[in-house]
């Protein structure tokens, strides 16, 4: 079996049956000119391929995805002038849907889920429009002046994995990065004033790049600055320059979402290639405090990667990973490793800043080493001083800079997922305060992803929305595919939604993409509290126990306790009961049944199960 990664385009006629109801020859003679003297010769000028007609529907196979979707682009623009100078109803309009995947060769045929997948997105664009996927967007960005917003995650027939789709808006340009954005986030009156000056001399002096090289006044250093260097292809095999090219890109396009990060261009970065020079020289000539690098070697089917993070003022290696996987799965390989090394290098990123902060201003620090150090807090595992310390940080640092947004957003989180675990004395004051904060900053940097992120861990906490949470959770998944976290909370918002079964899917690919997370036992325990609304006790004990293995945590004592008294583990019951109390003195069955995690008629149904599980184990009643 040939297989091969394409770029695959259906289009199908709207409302074709209608319209042959209407002209059945007048249409079949339109469309078949369509076919004749546009689809087919545009579709060969980009270099692509029809390989299947189906009634009014064609499918084109391209070796390049940014040929797939100019090809698109010049056929809805086409279209849509042949149709001027007919009425409404006798238009024909065509749906598009682009997709890039793993196809299956068959002669002149292709088979698989990245044409089945480039189908079901056809289904989800407008009339005149084009849908497309994640991957798409991720490749085409920067290389093509098209705007493509996102309309969430989807879940389509026959696809296991939900989908990132986002449409194409004819005629609006593409949303360019704003530099000047990033450096005024710092926070601080003096430290805005700074960047902004800064950043008006580099544009001055004809780009970003040209100032970072040639400018005779070095602006501060970013705390947050980093190059990612081209990944070096050990392998034999120079057809692999691409995949690590590829990581590369994607690795700079996701560590660029990281709040507060400055993040150099690839062309600057790639000029660096095979250069041997020191770290500190790099970091001095670029004026970033980072250097990520790495390199893929590939034997057989089997793939390893390596990676490092340099401190370019030591030129110590502050972090180091490898990733194994599986070559025939190269797109997913990508992803999940491209998403893997965001998610950890935010968190470590995080961590050594405020180790830094700590030994270079350990008793005058401002509003930023603050907030550094509170998320280097609340990325630990959850538990109640925790959480007391990460506000207590925010707090200090709002006091100092009220506006800044990385400590509203982290004292919303805070606030948050203290009403989540039932930590908060105050619950619905806490809520609201963390609503202003997340709305605040939201208003001013409507994609800041940890912003919707955070404003789902809000609406799922009140216990009602959790259509919306599950909205705001998609939305910040596509803006950031590498937020674990968003793909935790958004399979436990299905749970409390009364639809446990379909939590397992983001729940795995959170741990996929973050599997030695700090919030691991959180996620682990979302699992077995699918379980158990499902009524799989088995299974339940199986992902509470790996929860508690990794650090104590009190909720996943209560379903332990449940699971145990239902199999008839009445000593293992009254065991995990005396770990809960340890953990929540004087709790309570009447507490657990007031809890008030959802109002969802089926999930109180599920719900009521694990109470009469907590009876049997012996918890007190009241």
């Amino acid at each position: 079996m040939e297989r091969r990664l394409a770029a695959i385009l259906v289009a199908d006629v709207v409302g074709y049956s209608r319209l042959m109801e209407k002209d059945e020859v007048g249409t079949f003679e339109r469309w078949a000119i369509y076919r004749k003297e546009l689809f087919e010769p545009e579709i060969a000028k980009h270099q692509g391929r029809i390989f299947k007609l189906v009634g009014d529907a064609l499918l084109a196979e391209f070796a390049s995805v940014v040929d797939a979707v100019e090809c698109a682009v010049a056929l809805q623009g086409a279209m849509g002038e042949r149709n001027s100078g007919f009425a409404k109803d006798r238009r024909i309009d065509v749906r598009i849907g682009i997709n890039l995947g793993d196809v299956i060769v068959e002669g002149e045929d292709r088979h698989g889920d990245g044409v089945n997948i480039a189908a079901r997105l056809q289904e989800l664009a407008e009339p005149g429009g084009i849908a497309v996927s994640r991957t798409v967007v991720n490749h085409v960005r920067n290389k093509l002046e098209q705007r493509f917003d996102p309309l969430g995650v989807q879940r389509v027939k026959n696809i296991t994995e939900p989908i990132g789709v986002y449409r194409w808006v004819a005629g609006a340009p593409a949303q360019k990065q704003n530099v000047a954005w990033r450096f005024l986030r710092m926070g601080g009156q003096r430290t805005r004033l700074i960047a902004a000056g800064a950043i008006f001399l580099l544009l001055a002096a004809g780009g970003a790049t040209y100032g970072y090289l040639h400018t005779r006044t070095r602006q501060p250093m970013h705390r947050l600055s980093i190059v990612v260097l081209p990944f070096s292809n050990l392998s034999n095999d120079p057809e692999q320059d691409y995949f690590a090219d590829a990581v590369t890109n994607d690795l700079t396009t996701d560590l660029s979402r990281i709040e507060d990060s400055f993040v150099i261009a690839p062309n600057t970065a790639r000029s660096y290639a095979g250069k041997n020079l020191k770290a500190k020289q790099i970091g001095s000539e670029l004026n970033v405090r980072y250097i990520l690098d790495g390199s893929l070697r590939r034997t057989g089917n089997q793939i390893r990667i390596n990676a490092q993070l340099t401190d370019t003022e030591t030129e110590t290696t502050v972090w180091s990973d490898r990733f194994d996987g599986d070559w025939t799965k190269s797109i997913q390989l990508e992803d999940e490793i491209t998403g893997r090394l965001a998610r950890r290098l935010d968190l470590e990123l995080t961590n050594e800043e405020s180790r830094r902060a700590q030994a270079e201003r350990p008793n005058n620090p401002d509003a930023v080493d603050l907030t550094m150090r509170a998320w280097s807090v609340l990325n630990q595992p959850y538990s109640r001083e925790q959480l007391e310390q990460s506000r207590s940080l925010f707090e200090q640092a709002l006091h100092i800079d009220a506006g800044l947004p990385k400590a509203l957003v982290g004292l919303s989180q805070t606030l948050a997922t203290e009403v989540n675990y039932r930590w908060s004395a105050a619950p619905e004051e806490a809520l609201a305060r963390a609503t202003e904060g997340v709305n605040r900053v939201l208003s001013a940097y409507p994609e800041d992803a940890m912003a919707h992120f955070v404003k789902g861990e809000i609406l799922r906490a009140g216990g009602k929305e959790f259509a919306s949470a599950i909205s705001e959770f998609s939305a910040a998944i596509l803006i950031n595919p590498s937020l674990a976290p968003a793909f935790a909370s958004l399979g436990n918002a299905e749970i409390r939604d009364g639809r446990a079964q379909e939590a397992f899917v983001p729940l795995e690919t959170a741990i996929r993409l973050s599997p030695r997370d700090p919030l691991l036992n959180v996620w682990y325990f979302n699992i077995c509290h699918a379980y158990s609304h499902l009524g799989q006790d088995n299974a339940a004990i199986e992902w509470c126990r790996r929860s508690v293995e990794i650090s104590p945590f009190w909720i996943s004592y209560v379903d332990l306790a449940s699971a145990y008294a239902w199999t008839g583990r009445k000593e293992e019951a009254q065991a995990a009961v005396g770990k809960l109390l340890k953990l929540m003195p004087n709790y309570t069955v009447d507490r657990w049944a007031h809890a008030g995690f959802s109002n969802n008629p089926v999930f109180l149904k599920q719900y009521q199960r694990i109470i009469e599980g907590l009876r049997k184990a012996g918890l007190p009643e009241s």
